[in-house]
């Protein structure tokens, strides 16, 4: 028996990238898998699809996270067709990259709804789905919520509150039989990247600096996202694990 049979799984933004690597690895590992997107179905249907040539059950739902109204109608659709939830790895993301002197309130508020508020509107309303399951809670974070890098601020600090929320619902949820923790990657080459101006910089100092000699892949981030939604993480509570090749380490 997979460990992570019989288990029901959402992966927000789970279409590409590493939300696509967490569903394949949970998928790998027995669970059945809900895609959500926003925008990009084909890429969400084809992770799927890829989910059910491992013997998984999956569909995809979209839905836009950083909005209440539309975080009900997904859970209410939850609700209705399984009557439970298992697992909930918080991975969708976005965010304006620019330096902190040149962005507008209405970027800081597309930001925070995705990114903080998003993971805790979930969760609460995934804690009636989950109590008494044994649920896990994951939220996908990033180096940028410790470590300041060029025209970062406002995912960092999106990232920041990510990481408090983690901490607050890992004590909160505890009595309902929940873990929440969280995984913040270093530098994974994603399309998420195109969006820095200095992209190939970037990556040379990453592939330069780590000091396990290679770049991270969303597969290291998926494996780490999997491992604490099994039987064997139970006792990790509130955590940020970092996944970095060791990046963060040397001065």
């Amino acid at each position: 028996m997979k460990e992570l049979e019989g288990r029901l799984a959402l992966v927000t933004g789970g279409g590409r990238g590493i939300g696509r690597a967490t569903v394949l690895e949970l998928a790998r590992r027995g669970a059945d898998v809900i895609v959500n997107y926003l925008r990009n179905q084909e890429a969400a249907e084809e992770t799927a699809e890829a989910a059910r040539a491992l013997g998984a059950r999956a569909e995809t739902v979209r839905a836009h996270v950083g909005d209440p109204e539309k975080v009900e109608r997904l859970f209410q659709q939850i609700e209705q067709r399984h009557g439970r939830l298992d697992i909930l790895v918080n991975n969708a993301a976005s965010g304006v990259i620019r330096p902190a002197l040149d962005l507008e309130v209405r970027h800081w508020d597309w930001t925070m709804s995705i990114n903080a508020r998003a993971a805790w509107l979930a969760a609460r309303r995934a804690e009636p789905l989950m109590r008494g399951r044994g649920g896990r809670i994951v939220n996908v974070s990033s180096l940028g919520s410790q470590r300041v890098f060029r025209d970062y601020f406002l995912v960092g600090v999106s990232k920041a509150a990510l990481e408090s929320v983690t901490r607050y619902l890992a004590v909160e949820l505890a009595p309902s039989g929940i873990a929440v923790n969280a995984v913040s990657g270093g530098l994974v080459e994603t399309d998420a990247l195109r969006y820095f101006e200095h992209r190939e910089a970037m990556l040379a100092d990453a592939r330069a600096k780590t000091p396990a000699g290679r770049m991270l892949v969303p597969e290291d981030l998926a494996r780490v996202i999997a491992f604490l939604c099994s039987p064997g993480a139970e006792m990790i509570r509130g955590q940020v694990i970092v996944v970095d090749g060791g990046y963060s380490l040397p001065i």
